[in-house]
Parts: structure tokens; sequence; C-alpha cells
């Protein structure tokens, strides 16, 4: 496919047709399946999954004509959409700009089981896997149908690095190389990435495609306009031209693990490459709710080797790399461990706490001064980075009154603070939604929303929200980096709550005069593993606010 979609004739002449159709706009996520759709890189895939298609992948890893496709790629939308295109057979599908990309026929409209889609297809339904409340929380209804492009996303930097299949598959043919191998990352490459995808090259003696996936991930990975200038810096410092090519996917992680190897490979295999690098602990999210982590080190490699010959690429599996200084150079951590070298190496959390967070320039040894420069300058101090502190409770549990007492605090120690306090939310920010379980949810995700806006600049945030769903709080956990988000379970018995409700609300909801009114007749979820726990039928509100000033303290957020 083309850089440019459709002629200016053709495409003009969508745009007038866009004109009279419904439009549905597509999410980050959504909008990077629509494109690899778009561009074939889901081939054998050409559209959003049908009901069979999505059934038989989600209980068998296999599209109904029995091909091997590992995870869903649907296309779903909430009930408010499904109304506003009702009676048409076609919609447009638009960027978050309301751009439209391309036109759909609606030829199906089935509805999705969040809980039976988040356990077949990552083997959990742990909210502490990042995908989990995605999949929980966009709509239940999905469309499929044939799809007719218009023009890939915007993007107004980096062009040159977001070749389609078709351009990749040419460089290839015209270097004349019958073996190239890929590399899929998230996360900058350091000097072990590096080492490992040269030593890959030269093993298959062919071609190699630096494929970093720039599309939605978590929010505590580095953001992808760094990553891509980290990228961008080493390949151009660090590898050579007639041997290498970096391509820019825009891929939205599933964090499935073993299985979503598995769509890595097909992905690369379209992008022309017949050699895969599978690692330890391959698109993995991290630890359980029981800090165990969700698959195992080596599950993805064994997965793949299963079916690598269905696929049509073989992989190339690599252990953990570390540095040993005694031989200057990188060596197999089992090895190592075997043979008793000696080793250095680096988690994410050591490099954020001991050296970015504190403007220290990371280790040669670990990371090209090219790729140092650019992370150090992208990491303020830590007491210079946005945090959330979030407090949820039943209504009258304290959440205010510690909230404002919290603020004056931290104002005291110079730092300035956001209160978004649940009233002063209803009035302003979510005017307009009543109290049912999708308008409470929506409610929360736009005040997450904001907050992570603010804490994305630096601001000190905090919330006082009754947010009674779990999955609906662990879906805005998401939108911040690993530790700066802070949940704070503000315990009180209900009785206690009810002796605390000077306006008589709870009077009035168990009367039946107030509807949806949580703690009587809608439930409230108290967090699992919440960061702090205040129970405020002990602690008096200046103590609770001290207890969280002591945490921000301790993580470094207020000197």
């Amino acid at each position: 496919m083309e850089r440019e979609v459709r002629s200016k004739e053709n495409l003009k002449e969508l745009m007038e047709l866009c004109a009279k159709l419904p439009r549905i706009q597509l999410d980050d996520f959504q909008l990077c399946d629509l494109e690899l759709l778009m561009l074939g890189a889901y081939k054998p895939l050409t559209g959003f999954m049908g009901k069979e298609d999505y059934k038989s992948v989600l209980h068998t890893m296999r599209l109904k004509n029995g091909q091997l496709f590992p995870l869903p790629v649907i296309l779903s939308i909430g009930k408010e959409e499904l109304r506003e295109i009702s009676g048409s057979d076609r919609v447009v599908l638009a960027d978050k700009y309301n751009i439209p990309i391309a036109i759909m026929e609606i030829e199906e409209v089935f509805e999705r089981n969040p809980e039976e889609e988040a356990m077949l297809s990552l083997g959990t339904t742990d909210l502490k896997h990042p995908f989990v409340s995605y999949i929980y929380l966009t709509g239940t209804n999905c469309l499929s149908g044939s799809i007719t492009p218009i023009q890939r996303p915007k993007r107004y930097s980096f062009l040159e690095y977001y070749p389609s299949p078709e351009e990749v598959n040419n460089w290839i043919n015209q270097k004349g190389y019958k073996r190239v191998v890929a590399f899929q990352t998230r996360n900058p490459m350091h000097r072990a990435h590096e080492e490992l995808t040269k030593r890959a090259m030269e093993a298959i003696e062919g071609a190699l495609l630096i494929t970093p996936s720039v599309g939605p991930s978590k929010k505590d990975d580095v953001d992808p306009h760094i990553r891509m200038r980290t990228y961008i810096a080493l390949y151009n410092h660090y590898y050579p031209k007639e041997r290498s090519l970096l391509v820019f996917i825009p891929y939205a992680m599933r964090f499935a693990g073993p299985k979503e190897a598995l769509l890595h490979g097909i992905i690369r295999k379209n992008y022309g490459a017949t050699h895969f690098i599978v690692g330890r602990f391959h698109a993995d999210p991290g630890l359980n709710s029981a800090g165990v982590p969700f698959y195992g080190p080596y599950d993805a490699q064994e997965l793949f080797k299963k079916y690598e010959e269905e696929i049509g690429i073989k992989m190339v599996s690599f252990k953990e790399l570390v540095y040993a200084p005694e031989l200057d150079t990188y060596v197999e951590i089992d090895k190592a461990v075997e043979k008793g070298i000696n080793f250095w190496k680096l988690s994410g959390t050591q490099v954020r706490e001991n050296y970015l967070y504190k403007g220290i320039p990371l280790p040669e040894w670990f990371t090209r001064p090219e790729v140092a420069k650019i992370l150090l300058d992208a990491y303020p101090p830590k007491n210079k980075t946005g945090f959330c502190v979030w407090l949820t409770g039943l209504p009258c549990s304290g959440k205010s009154t510690i909230a404002n007492i919290l603020a004056e605090m931290l104002y005291a120690r110079g730092r300035k603070v956001t209160l978004l306090d649940g009233d002063i939310i209803r009035t302003h920010l979510s005017k307009g939604l009543g109290f049912s379980k999708e308008d409470r949810i929506a409610n929360i995700q736009r005040v997450g929303f904001v907050a992570s806006e603010i804490a994305k600049h630096g601001g000190a945030v905090i919330v006082a929200l009754v947010s009674p769903y779990r999955h609906a709080r662990e879906t805005v956990r998401q939108n911040f980096p690993e530790g700066s988000f802070i949940e704070v379970f503000v315990d009180a018995d209900i009785t206690v709550c009810q002796q605390r409700d000077v306006k008589g609300y709870y009077k009035k909801a168990m009367q039946g005069l107030i509807r949806n009114f949580t703690g009587v007749d809608d439930p409230y979820e108290p967090p699992q593993n919440p960061e702090i726990h205040l129970d405020t039928t002990k602690q008096s509100p200046e103590e609770s606010a001290n207890k969280i000033l002591e945490y921000l303290m301790e993580k470094g957020f207020i000197t």
C-alpha cells in the first residue's frame, strides 16, 4: 500500500461520501489496528473480525477457516455509538481529530463478553494486567465488514521511518537478501539489545529489521516520541545501513506474552522477515496482584517454536544478556552464573530511580551516550515530576476533608496542587452525566484523563472521588507512569458514613428518594492493593493526611 492511499480525485470523492455518512472516532489502539489492516500487516486478516472469527480465535487461536491467528482484532463500540449508526449500512472510521481514515461496510454487529475475552486471550482477569482494564472498559458491541481505505493516519514527525510492508519488502528485494531477521521492542534499546540484534544478523548471515512498536503501550513505558528519538540515534550511529532498516510499526501492545509473540511474528513475516528474535519475557506485562509474573520467562519461545513452521518465520532465540566487566562484553546470564563470571545489569526501575530521576547519566557499559543524553534530558528529578493522589471510598468517608488538608500541606512544601473534588467535578467537568454505571465510569475516566494530563506536565493532583468500580480505577492507573498514581482507600464503616452525612443522602437513598446511591443500592468495590489504606474511624483527618504526606516524601515526590 502506497503512502498516498488514494489519488486526489478519488480522495475528493471519498471525502464527499464521508460527509453523508455517520462517523465513529477510533481511540489510539483501534486506529493502530485499522492502519495495520489497511497496510496488510495483519494478513491473512483483511478487516476487523466478525463473530465467528472472533470466537474461533479466542478458543483455538485460529480463524474460522483454520488459519493461525492468536489474538482478537475487533472494533468495539459503545451503546451511544451503536445508536448513532443505526439504520446505516456504512460508517466512516475517523481518528481522534475526526479525520476520515476509512469507510466500513457494516456487515455484522455482535456482542462480546469482556471477562471471557480477557481470560481466553490473556489467561487472566487480574486488573494488574495493563490490557485487562482496556478490554473491560471498551464497548461490548462489535462491528465488522469490508474496509475501503482513504488515507493513512496523519503524522507530523519521523515520517521516513513508517514504511509500509510493501515498501520494506521492496527494499529487501532490491538488496537481494534471502534471510532477514526482525527485532521487536517497545522500550529504548540499550547495549544488550544492540549486541543481541547484531549477533542475530550474523547468525543468519542476512539483514536486520529493527521494528519497534510505537503505538499505545503501558503508561510507565518511555514516551513513544522519546523512544523514537533513541531508536533513530542508535540506528544512525551504530548500525550498517546496507544490512539494516529501522521500521516503526504502528502497533498497540496487548501484553499477551506467548500469544503476542506469535502475532508479532505474523506481522514481521508480512514486513518481509524470514526470522524473528524472541527473547526472555517477550511482550510481558510484569507481575500480577500476587507479585508473580503473568507468564514464564521463556513461555513465548516455547509457543513460537511450536508454530514457527506454520507461520513461515523461524525463531532466533536468546537468553538474557548481561555485561561482564572483566571480559568487556555481553554474555548470556545462564552462562555467567554457570561459570561464575561477574556481571552487571540494570532493571527499568533502577534506570529511573538511580540514574534518570537523580540527573545522573546512564553508564556507557549499559547504553550508548547518544541514547543516554536523550533519556536524561527527558526525565526531570523526582521532586519535579507529577503525581496523582486518588482518594476513593464511600460517600462521607472523609475524602474531601483529607484532600483539602493534604493540599495545604503540599502548598506549604512548595508544590502547586490541583484539587479535583467529586462535587466540583460534577458541576464543571462532568455536567450532564447521570448516575448509571456507564455514566459513573465515564466520570471516572474523564477525571483520570484530566489528572494524567496535569501530572504529565509535572503537576501534583489530588482527586477525591467515590469512584466505586475497581476496573475503572485500574484503567485510570494505566494513564500514569509507574509509581506516580497513588491510590488511597479512605475506609470507613457505612454506619459511620451515615452518621457523618449532614445532607441526609443515605437516608433519602434508603427511602428510595435517591436512586443508584453508592453503598445503598449501588455497589462499592474497595481497592485490593491500594498504596495507602486509611481507617478514618480510627485516624483523624490530619493523621490521615500526614500518612499520605509521609508516603510522598518516602517516594521522593516531596523533598
